[in-house]
């Protein structure tokens, strides 16, 4: 999407991806090998009755959705960083998720170069229990933009 496609209340729509433990234990391994996100028998025996995903697989599936959707072929150049992040529950192999972003904000930066977007992203799995909540800055080139419409 282009930066100005973008408005304050627009809720955009993403996914499902369905998540594999396959995919929870190879993630766990390369990037937060805890026991509980790496071995399925000792996690069953947990308090979490199973091997759940790791918070940061669940950022990078909702990053996964936000780039195959609205970043796809945008001037986006990056972020600033996130506002607050929370995983309310945990992510289990064959949950689908899908993905609510929320614009709070779209406005050119104050020296009018960067497009700003504020938006809050949250991520439901398929019983609608929120798995993940965000609220992240991204950013826009706008020079490239104008171009575009020349």
């Amino acid at each position: 999407m282009r930066f100005e496609e973008f408005h304050a209340g627009q809720v955009l729509k993403l996914g499902p991806i369905r998540v594999e433990q396959s995919d929870i234990i190879a993630f766990a391994k390369a990037y937060d090998p805890q026991w509980f996100h790496t071995d399925p028998e000792r996690a069953r025996l947990s308090r979490w009755q199973g091997i759940i995903a790791s918070g940061w697989h669940t950022c990078a599936i909702a990053m996964r959705l936000i780039c195959e959707g609205p970043l796809r072929e945008s001037d986006s150049i990056g972020s600033p960083g996130i506002a607050y992040l929370k995983w309310p529950a945990p992510v289990r192999p064959g949950d689908e998720l899908r993905l609510e972003a929320e614009v709070l904000e779209a406005r050119p930066s104050s020296k009018g170069h960067v497009g700003v977007l504020r938006w809050r992203w949250r991520m439901l799995n398929q019983e609608d229990v929120t798995v993940l909540e965000l609220e992240a800055t991204s950013l826009f080139e706008l020079a490239r933009t104008a171009e575009r419409a020349t």
